[in-house]
């Protein structure tokens, strides 16, 4: 009776889900674009019988990148499905699109258009990022006995009180999951008290850890670094939103003073804002290049402002420091991960509950310093600027922290091996199947 009454509030939920997708499409075209692939319709022909990942936006998507390789240096015959909910993450999937990986929109969890999408992918088994617990797709799932397994698993103690309510509602879908891999014990247990079965949740970690600065990265960071900057003092500023950009501004103006060649390279979460940030840069009085433009900055362009997407690991490459935003509005923060990687100091705002654990992690071990205000950012700045050893001392820490959690991607893999295929004859059999589906 919930399911019924779930899937009839969202069929009816369907004209707002519109609106609001047209009045997104104002800050970004693209939310106009590929409607019927939402609902399971036109989807490119995608290669079935292999491994469906799901990830909503660019954070997932970026944080699943590692599995992803694995799964294909291990299981190179294996077709893999990137599915994301969003525009800017969908973008950075489609970058990765090739014959083994596909890219197509996750539908609404409408029965209709998940069956539709399914009827096409036929997957031996589908990875979600998180949380993201969709009733018609895991009762789909279940009933067609393709094995559900949610990695990253995390669930906050707001969320966990909010699922509480509907718990006769929850306890259900959660037990039709076949594996749970939680971030950790708080996560694990937060799970069972919603009716998880506990024999099926492992604690694996986080796969935001796994990451690493690749040799061929380094050597493109340390390509641009030398284009760009030089000898240039260089600042990054990244993910940041609304309300930031004019505290960031603010900041950049005033080193200035005592850093006349200071270059600030500023990535807004969303570049779709980009035009709004650059009339707020005008008002600043200061000059800036774009980062599509492939211009370099000259000593005169004090600022390069980010429209593209997917670089930021580049860019924090060529970064004496890091700003990470979401942290000085109450957005939650972004991922610190990727500057430590880099082993450069990190600042944030006191808004970090998304990367809770994380921040306090690498705060702990002096590797992350809170700011609150233009005036302590710009105080912070300075104090590393004028500091080299308290800068390889603030990276060096955050990157110790960062490799001393990685592991989760190798957990995961000996986790999915029981819900894969044997190699040995894979590839037979997915000709097989793909030629009789497609005829």
């Amino acid at each position: 009776m919930m399911l019924f009454l779930y899937t009839m509030l969202l069929y009816l939920l369907q004209p707002i889900i519109w609106l609001r997708l047209w009045c997104l499409s104002y800050k970004n075209i693209r939310y106009r674009e590929r409607w019927p692939e939402r609902y399971g319709f036109s989807i490119k022909k995608i290669q079935p019988h292999g491994i469906h990942l799901h990830a909503v936006s660019v954070g997932e998507t970026l944080a699943i990148l590692p599995l992803i390789q694995s799964l294909r240096d291990n299981y190179p015959n294996i077709p893999i499905i990137l599915t994301t909910m969003t525009p800017t993450g969908s973008e950075l999937a489609r970058t990765m699109a090739d014959r083994s990986i596909h890219h197509a929109y996750l539908p609404y969890d409408l029965p209709g258009s998940m069956k539709r999408f399914f009827k096409q992918t036929c997957p031996k088994l589908v990875i979600i990022m998180e949380k993201e617990l969709w009733p018609n797709m895991i009762s789909l799932l279940y009933n067609q006995n393709i094995p559900l397994i949610i990695v990253n698993a995390r669930l906050s103690e707001r969320s966990a009180c909010s699922y509480k309510r509907i718990s006769i509602f929850m306890k259900p879908l959660l037990q039709r999951i076949a594996l749970i891999a939680a971030q950790s014990h708080e996560d694990r247990e937060r799970f069972i008290k919603l009716g998880a079965d506990k024999t099926k949740i492992i604690i694996a970690g986080s796969l935001k850890f796994d990451i690493s600065v690749t040799s061929e990265m380094k050597k493109k960071s340390n390509r641009l670094r030398h284009q760009w900057t030089f000898s240039r003092p260089t600042w990054i500023a990244a993910s940041t939103h609304h309300g930031e950009e004019k505290i960031i501004l603010e900041t950049h103006q005033k080193l200035l003073e005592d850093f006349p060649d200071l270059l600030l390279i500023l990535a807004p979460r969303h570049p779709s804002r980009c035009q709004k940030i650059c009339y707020l840069t005008k008002k600043y009085n200061l000059n800036y290049i774009l980062r599509s433009s492939n211009l370099v900055p000259s000593s005169n362009i004090q600022m390069v402002i980010v429209d593209t997407i997917g670089e930021l690991m580049l860019l924090y490459g060529i970064a004496d420091l890091a700003f990470v935003g979401g942290s000085l509005v109450q957005h939650g923060g972004h991922n610190p991960l990727e500057p430590a990687s880099h082993a450069i100091p990190i600042l944030m705002g006191p808004y970090t509950f998304n990367f809770k654990n994380i921040c306090e992690s690498i705060k702990k071990n002096n590797g992350l310093i809170t700011v609150t205000s233009a005036n302590s950012l710009t105080k912070s700045i300075i104090m590393l600027l004028l500091h080299k050893n308290l800068r390889v001392y603030y990276g060096s820490q955050a990157q110790r922290v960062l490799q001393n959690h990685q592991g989760t991607r190798e957990q995961l893999l000996h986790i999915l091996q029981p819900f894969l295929p044997p190699q040995h004859n894979y590839y037979e059999n997915t000709t097989k199947n793909f030629r009789s589906h497609n005829h």
